[in-house]
């Protein structure tokens, strides 16, 4: 579902990615973990088309999207939810899950939304930056899924977030997979979040990937020694 063959990106003449290779299956969850300033976020922005690629391509479901911007991405499948959730604080949740309809011929917020986060319906009338940010969290994901991804890609997802809704969230990634069958990838630094929900785990470090696991087979002591300082 999700092909990327080394990709490079550059800020200015200052290279942060350096040929980064993977692929992510229909149904499968991708971990990318690294320690802060290691190329988790610019990766993301590169396959979002926020960032250009130097060289290297990516694809989705067979389509190349190396060049496209970020929205013609979004309508070939893929979806970003950003670190620190960007939702619109003045706008109510239902409002701000609507933005991800801006393109859908039916403007109406699938019932399996709200299903998947209870909290939503219950607040659908509240402004979004009077949310909580394990809430807000909630929105960000319910906006990117209306888009109706192929690809769905989350950025530091647990950062500021209380525990307890820590475990929400991975719960209702692991449902969104089993009733949406779309890849997932999450960039992370919490390592017991990453094996709830990944089936593979990647490390990058110093924009590269350094070591690659699949979730039965990981040395959680070694994957921990990336990610100390």
């Amino acid at each position: 579902m999700l092909k990327v063959n080394d990709i490079h990106v550059a800020y200015g003449q200052s290279e942060a990615l350096h040929g980064i290779s993977f692929e992510g299956r229909p149904n499968e969850t991708l971990a990318i973990m690294g320690r802060n300033g290691m190329g988790k976020t610019t990766l993301f922005k590169a396959l979002m088309g926020v960032l250009p690629l130097k060289s290297g391509a990516v694809q989705v479901a067979g389509q190349d999207v190396s060049r496209d911007e970020s929205y013609l991405r979004v309508a070939k499948g893929i979806a970003y939810v950003p670190q620190g959730r960007m939702i619109f604080p003045t706008l109510s949740v239902e409002e701000n899950i609507e933005t991800g309809l801006e393109n859908a011929s039916d403007r109406k917020i699938p019932d399996e939304i709200y299903a998947l986060f209870p909290v939503l319906w219950d607040m659908r009338r509240r402004k979004g930056g009077n949310l909580s940010g394990g809430q807000q969290q909630q929105l960000a994901i319910a906006r990117a899924l209306v888009t109706n991804p192929k690809v769905l890609l989350l950025d530091e997802p647990t950062e500021g977030i209380q525990p307890s809704i820590i475990k929400d969230i991975a719960k209702a990634l692991n449902e969104i997979r089993k009733m949406r069958e779309i890849t997932i990838v999450v960039s992370e630094q919490v390592l017991h979040f990453a094996m709830d929900v990944a089936d593979r785990l990647f490390v990058i470090e110093g924009g590269r990937i350094v070591h690659e696991t699949d979730r039965a087979n990981t040395n959680e002591a070694h994957i921990k020694s990336y990610l100390s300082v």
